[in-house]
């Protein structure tokens, strides 16, 4: 039943020649598709060192010299797996056999084809070292008997056939189009739809045919394993983290991630497409050593909402990570962003305030003590719900009544512009360690809290406002600390309150001017964008550097 549906196949590629005219392809030729723009290109056509590459390969990243950042062509070939080998081996074997046998075959003998050429090639076909033992001849017939997406698999001759028994089993391609097998860059397609619910960079949208990891339908989902092992389904494939989006839930974080905590803090990397050579982000070549940092950025969500990893692990966060409930003692949760310039508001509504509950609401810097009572320490200023007493480094003084369940709050920060925090750029992190926590990556990041005690200065003219139901109550704090603010909020046992960041809220202060919180969403991508791009252009590791700029 194969070889009826191979013969159909023979008689239409036997009109095909070697070049696909309507793709300006060269079949039979060492060919390259480009990762950005997808469009193929022979070998010779840049000059690129063939030497150890075959046809039909599909395990290498290939940029064009229009689509890559420096002006140049990049070509990178990669480990190849099993299922990689056999394919590309199946392919040269279909082809040689169409172009020099009176009568083409699609089906070849393990022992007398596949194997041999696999042998004679390997180190044209994968980076990974020949193996000492030859255990592959076995690995590679359950992994074409496995793939039958992919591989055709005839195991003993038909009845009455002439072939002999030790020619079998044999194996064929399941789609006989040899212009269909590329790299797979499609997976990235899948990336791109679904980039506006992870991180804010997702890759190209990429073109590809039949890659090794699949049956032209797309490839598999899951993360790239890191050991970079043979996998078994085309559910299971390899992907390139070079431009793939984290995929993140709705909310933009892991749902499994490592808190702040004991004097560390985590940010969440990303691959960052615009490093020198992003292209050694192929996990396969850090196996053992530590991943340069250069490579990845902090991945940033468009939307301010409630950090998930920068919280009390007690605290409860809602879904939509607007929402807070308290548990036993005082404890903190900030936002996802800060502000280091200008004027800023939010505001709060008290939910549920049972009796015996209490909270303090304001401003904290990144280094505020998470399970303690915001104004706690110097980095944060808070507003408290008994009697309204305000507080900074734990020095309680009287602001204002107390406010309670159904209240709305709002919260006001101006901060000069002429500052030192004010005209620096965010910490890019490239200089920290990457830890990898459950298939995602963080920058960790020690906190030297006792030094930043010692060099905290006044910001003169910033000021604190705090407003109950759209009525000021005055400054609360001035001349504060200088640095980077987040809004926070700190719980006594089982209080629930919702924050609303803008753009729209239930009482606007009308006599101020200011800017919702929810502006530094795209506001920090702005920030955090330009800071990376200084350090590229500013900062050598390791041999890597971004060309020369060219107007």
């Amino acid at each position: 039943m194969q070889e009826g549906a191979g013969d159909a196949s023979e008689a239409l590629d036997a009109q095909a020649g070697s070049v696909d005219e309507e793709n300006g392809r060269q079949l039979g030729e060492i060919e390259l598709q480009c990762g950005i723009c997808t469009k193929w290109f022979t070998a010779d056509t840049f000059g690129i060192d063939t030497t150890s590459c075959l046809p039909f390969m599909t395990n290498y990243s290939f940029h064009c010299n229009v689509c890559h950042h420096s002006g140049n062509t990049y070509f990178l070939r990669k480990q190849a797996n099993l299922k990689e080998m056999c394919l590309s081996a199946l392919a040269n074997l279909t082809w040689q056999s169409r172009t020099q046998d009176e009568h083409p075959k699609t089906m070849f003998s393990k022992d007398k084809d596949i194997i041999p050429f696999i042998d004679k090639y390997w180190e044209c076909m994968t980076t990974r070292q020949r193996p000492g033992k030859m255990t592959w001849p076995n690995n590679i017939v359950k992994t074409m008997c496995k793939e039958r997406d992919v591989f055709l698999v005839k195991e003993h001759p038909d009845p009455g056939s002439k072939d002999p028994e030790e020619d079998y089993p044999k194996f064929g391609l399941l789609d006989q189009d040899l212009a269909n097998i590329g790299p797979a860059y499609d997976n990235q397609k899948q990336n791109n739809a679904v980039s506006t619910s992870g991180s804010l960079n997702g890759g190209a949208s990429l073109g590809g045919g039949i890659a090794a990891g699949g049956s032209g339908k797309g490839r598999g989902a899951k993360r790239k394993q890191q050991d970079g092992g043979t996998t078994g389904t085309a559910k299971k494939t390899r992907s390139d983290p070079l431009f793939s989006a984290q995929r993140l839930p709705p909310h933009g974080y892991p749902l499994e991630h490592p808190f702040n905590k004991d004097g560390y803090r985590y940010i969440l990397a990303e691959p960052d497409p615009h490093a020198p050579d992003p292209e050694k982000l192929e996990l396969d070549c850090w196996a053992g050593k530590p991943i340069p940092g250069d490579l990845y950025r902090a991945c940033l969500y468009e939307r301010v909402l409630l950090a998930l990893h920068d919280r009390a692990p007690q605290l409860k966060i809602s879904d939509d990570r607007l929402t807070v409930v308290g548990e036993k003692g005082y404890s903190m949760v900030r936002a996802s962003h800060g502000v280091r310039k200008g004027a800023w508001y939010f505001e709060i509504s008290m939910d549920e305030m049972p009796p015996d509950t209490a909270a303090r609401l304001g401003w904290s810097q990144p280094l505020g003590n998470l399970q303690a009572p915001l104004g706690y320490d110097k980095f944060s200023y808070s507003w408290r719900s008994k009697k309204g007493t305000k507080f900074h480094q734990s020095i309680g003084k009287h602001y204002s009544s107390g406010y309670g369940q159904g209240d709305i709050l709002g919260f006001y920060i101006c901060l000069p512009e002429d500052t030192e925090t004010a005209k620096s750029l965010p910490d890019t992190y490239k200089d920290k360690a990457l830890i990898k926590f459950k298939s995602y990556l963080y920058f960790e990041e020690k906190d030297f809290v006792d030094k930043a005690e010692k060099s905290l200065k006044q910001a003169p003219g910033s000021q604190i406002i705090f407003f109950k139901n759209g009525v000021s109550q005055g400054v609360a704090f001035k001349d504060i600390f200088e640095g980077v603010y987040f809004p926070a909020i700190s719980l006594y046992k089982g209080c629930t309150v919702s924050i609303n960041f803008g753009p729209y809220f239930k009482y606007p202060p009308r006599d101020i001017t200011y800017r919702p919180m929810s502006d530094m969403g795209w506001g920090a991508v702005v920030e955090h964008t330009l800071a990376d791009v200084l350090y590229h252009v500013e900062t050598e590791v390791d041999g890597r550097r971004s060309p020369p700029w060219e107007p």
